[in-house]
């Protein structure tokens, strides 16, 4: 089983101010330094224990691509150490290692010698390659004439044809279709069943989330953060949307969960409850029952336009249902400082058995990544049970209406 140990890890490039000064100091001897160091990733360690899957995230120019480049020695590191124990599959670059010129079955060989496998591993593994990348007969076109999506169908194919110690992937599986996506996590929720290490870097929260163990946030080279998937990702999140504007706070439940705080404070909620049919606030429903979402909002500064929304999302964090005001047309314009606002959500909670929380978000527009008032994760926490309906699975409740009708077959004679 493999295992990814990084120590302190950097990497810096030389800036010179001309072209003329790195020439001089190449040629001088004993001459000063010219140029100045340029730090893109400093002081990053973490520990991927075997078996384990870490997320990486961040935003462009975080430094995620080059901490992959280094793990898989494509680039040298500056200061600090990597240590890896296993054989690596990694999949970083769009067709990297592939010769636009060369057919596609020519490519697999090249490449997958080039992932260590032997000439009689690939005559043996071609078959499966074939199948798995669907791509009929463009095996045999110049890789030249591919798609985007078939050059990533053919990579990802040679790069898990065998199944790995540790498997790296960057952003490069967001550009298959949604079809070989799907069947490409499945290849990897399956190696990562029977043993492999995970390390991938995703903007897809869905993905760490369903695929991760951990996850680390990356922020102009740095780690910021290190935790649970969802609580990193609501912070990445959260930090989006602040952009230039005020900051990000998580504060540490009585659960063990961490509710992630964000926004401008412009609007703010002041109150949160789910009201059941009598009237009285739950934390306790019954599947299908109706309930009303109860949300007061206090505006404290002049804003032109506010948009409330809120979503549902299940004890992993996925989202199982979210709406908000922009999509229903009932946002608000010219509010103006001291007014309170009570929106009620009204809505049956059809929903499977199990823990769920609701996330709140106040903003200008459709989207709280433009003008986020406040963001606010883990805003109230619910427990569904199911007492009086057939037991099911699964996150809905749809109360399939069954009807069945015999048919008898004649009696021949």
């Amino acid at each position: 089983m493999g295992s990814i140990h990084v120590t302190q890890l950097g990497k810096a490039y030389k800036q010179y101010p001309t072209r003329w000064s790195r020439l001089a100091e190449w040629m001088i001897p004993f001459s000063p330094k010219r140029h100045t160091l340029h730090w893109v990733l400093q002081d990053v360690s973490f520990l991927v224990n075997p078996g384990e899957a870490l997320g990486i995230i961040g935003v462009n120019g975080a430094g995620k691509s080059t901490l992959l480049k280094m793990i898989t020695g494509t680039t040298q590191p500056s200061a600090g150490q990597i240590q890896i124990q296993g054989r690596v599959a990694a999949l970083l670059e769009l067709g990297m290692g592939f010769d636009p010129d060369f057919s596609g079955r020519q490519n697999v060989f090249m490449a997958g010698q080039l992932l260590g496998l032997s000439m009689e591993e690939l005559h043996s593994l071609m078959p499966e390659i074939e199948a798995f990348a669907e791509i009929g007969d463009y095996m045999e076109q110049p890789v030249r004439t591919y798609s985007s999506g078939m050059q990533m169908r053919l990579a990802f194919s040679v790069a898990t044809a065998r199944r790995p110690d540790v498997l790296i992937v960057d952003e490069a599986l967001s550009v298959g279709d949604a079809y070989f996506q799907h069947k490409s996590f499945d290849r990897i929720r399956e190696f990562r069943k029977a043993g492999t290490t995970l390390l991938i870097v995703s903007h897809d929260r869905q993905a760490i989330q369903n695929l991760c163990d951990r996850a680390i946030l990356l922020a102009k080279g740095r780690l910021a953060l290190e935790g649970a998937p969802e609580e990193v990702m609501d912070f990445y999140g959260a930090m989006i949307a602040e952009k230039e504007q005020n900051t990000v706070r998580q504060e540490r439940l009585d659960n063990g969960k961490v509710r992630t705080i964000s926004g401008t404070g412009e609007a703010g909620f002041a109150d949160i409850a789910l009201i059941n049919a009598q009237g009285q606030r739950v934390e306790v429903l019954e599947v299908g029952a109706q309930v009303t979402l109860e949300v007061t909002v206090d505006v404290r500064q002049d804003i032109p336009r506010l948009v409330l929304g809120f979503m549902i999302k299940d004890r992993m964090g996925q989202a199982i249902y979210g709406i908000n005001t922009h999509r229903l047309h009932r946002e608000l314009e010219s509010l103006t400082a001291g007014e309170q606002i009570i929106y009620r959500f009204a809505f049956p909670a059809n929903l499977g058995k199990g823990n769920y929380s609701i996330a709140l978000s106040l903003s200008r527009f459709d989207s709280h990544l433009d003008t986020n008032y406040e963001w606010r994760d883990f805003a109230l926490v619910f427990h569904v049970i199911n007492i009086q309906k057939p037991d099911f699975v699964g996150c809905n409740s749809l109360d399939a209406d069954l009807s069945i009708e015999r048919l008898q077959q004649p009696v021949s004679e």
